[in-house]
């Protein structure tokens, strides 16, 4: 199965936003490359909130270019064999803790933001990430910082888009 059909599957199953979701499944019909950054009406990026519940903190980075705490996260790249591979290698690379496991369940939100020229759009689906309680993280060249932050201290940092996918996971974890 090709990394465009795998996120066609996933959209269709999650039963979230589904009028952003509708956008997303759209987009895709109406561009053979809208997986990917050469596609300048859009793309689809996938992230994932690194999490330690047991801690109930989260692991943000301050991102180079535009100096703002978000979740990991990136564009898909060809040898991604899905959707979630790929929103679990830029967690990886980004964070720099091995053995990640998505939390189970898919996609946790959509967040289509926009961004600057020549691209318009970012389709992000955003899952979450488990790390384990020891997790050592190491700066990436895309990060000018990466810092736990507790869940309550999101709010004081992040953008709304993080806040929400914060209180998603929080949902979908039951706390």
């Amino acid at each position: 199965m090709s990394l465009y059909d795998d996120t066609v599957l996933v959209l269709k199953g999650y039963e979230n936003q589904p009028e952003l979701r509708q956008a997303y499944l759209d987009h895709l019909a109406a561009h053979q490359d809208g997986m990917w950054k050469a596609c300048d009406a859009g793309h689809i990026t996938a992230s994932a909130l690194v999490i330690d519940p047991g801690r109930g903190r989260v692991l943000l980075t301050l991102h180079r270019k535009l100096r703002m705490w978000l979740q990991m996260g990136g564009h898909c790249e060809p040898g991604d064999a899905s959707l979630a591979a790929a929103a679990l290698r830029e967690a990886t690379e980004e964070s720099g803790i091995a053995g990640l496991t998505l939390l189970e369940g898919g996609p946790v939100r959509l967040d289509r933001h926009a961004i600057p020229p020549p691209c318009h759009w970012h389709f992000d689906v955003q899952y979450a990430a488990v790390a384990s309680p020891h997790a050592a993280h190491a700066i990436s060249d895309e990060s000018l910082d990466l810092r736990w932050f507790p869940y309550d201290e999101v709010a004081d940092v992040a953008d709304a888009s993080v806040v929400r996918l914060l209180e998603a996971t929080r949902t979908r974890l039951g706390v």
